[in-house]
């Protein structure tokens, strides 16, 4: 069987084409198209005309390669903005009428559950992992404890938000950057609360606060891996290379307070710095920040793999043991 996955996101559009393998997914096609879905997005007109427009092209391109490679069974998912929209059956209606392609919206639990089924085919599943993937509308949290779901949040506190509403000059000035890490230390502040009473493992106490002794950090999806990219100067981007990488808290400092330094223009002369991503990467690197410091993690481990992984295992592998 040969698969497809799909990510509909908020920012980046993503496209895995994969084949099962004992050790796992033999990866036949990635792609991935920074097409800023929820671009000037708004609560009363929902999705943006021009952003949906760029988001079905590439979609239609996404297609094409799907047919060239002989698909057996496509997943589409749509998550943050597209769940949020007032307009979403309307743009999943156009999507479908343009390319064929049949896009389901998941929750944020589900989308937390797919993303760390892929997590964790790279990092392994010992011990204890607190997983995190920071999105374009939101940021999907998860512990896990072996192969069991401790629990999971969403939480809306997404690049492209945070982008839009608070960095207005180029470079960011002080205080813009001073506002947007208090709006994220806000959303941390209430994740934590929200995590505390819906497990057992969270005393509170420690090291690490609300999170037991020994649990490993994991990050995934386009900031991390831009992050590890940028830390080790590469050339060219290799998932290889950034899978089990650890980042430092001290070396995720050091480019966030360069690169939010820096005007745009100097930011896309960054070679290993993903286009598009040059204005996102600066919320997203205090994302990081924010997230390590409150839980007390001085080191991160870095996962290429996430939801699009998971949609696949999720079909292709014997997941009846996982409690996820």
């Amino acid at each position: 069987m040969r698969y497809a996955s799909v990510d509909v996101g908020t920012n980046t559009l993503r496209l895995l084409i994969a084949e099962p393998e004992p050790s796992g997914l033999r990866t036949l096609l990635y792609k991935r198209v920074i097409t800023r879905l929820g671009g000037n997005y708004s609560e009363d007109r929902g999705i943006d005309s021009e952003s949906a427009e760029r988001t079905i092209r590439a979609l239609e391109g996404f297609k094409r390669s799907i047919d060239e490679h002989g698909v057996d069974k496509i997943f589409a998912v749509a998550t943050s903005v597209v769940r949020r929209a007032v307009n979403r059956d309307r743009f999943l209606s156009e999507v479908l009428k343009r390319t064929g392609l049949a896009v389901s919206v998941i929750g944020g639990q589900e989308e937390a559950r797919l993303a760390v089924l892929g997590v964790l085919s790279v990092v392994g599943s010992s011990g204890v992992r607190f997983v995190f993937d920071i999105g374009g509308g939101s940021t999907e949290f998860i512990l896990t404890r072996g192969t069991e779901l401790m629990g999971s949040w969403s939480m809306e506190m997404g690049v492209v938000h945070l982008t839009e509403g608070y960095l207005k000059s180029d470079p960011p000035a002080k205080e813009e950057i001073m506002d947007m890490e208090a709006e994220i230390s806000t959303v941390i502040s209430e994740l934590k609360e929200k995590m505390r009473p819906e497990t057992t493992v969270f005393s509170g106490k420690g090291a690490r606060g609300a999170l037991p002794g020994g649990t490993v950090l994991v990050g995934t999806a386009g900031t991390v891996t831009t992050l590890a990219a940028l830390d080790q100067d590469l050339p060219t981007y290799d998932p290889d290379r950034i899978n089990n990488y650890t980042l430092t808290r001290g070396a995720v400092e050091s480019m966030y307070e360069r690169l939010w330094g820096l005007k745009l223009a100097e930011r896309k002369k960054i070679l290993t710095l993903e286009k598009g991503r040059e204005d996102l990467i600066i919320p997203g690197s205090a994302i990081v920040l924010s997230v390590m410091d409150s839980f007390g993690f001085d080191t991160m481990k870095i996962s290429d793999a996430g939801l699009l992984e998971g949609l696949v295992l999720r079909e292709c592998q014997d997941v009846e043991n996982l409690k996820i």
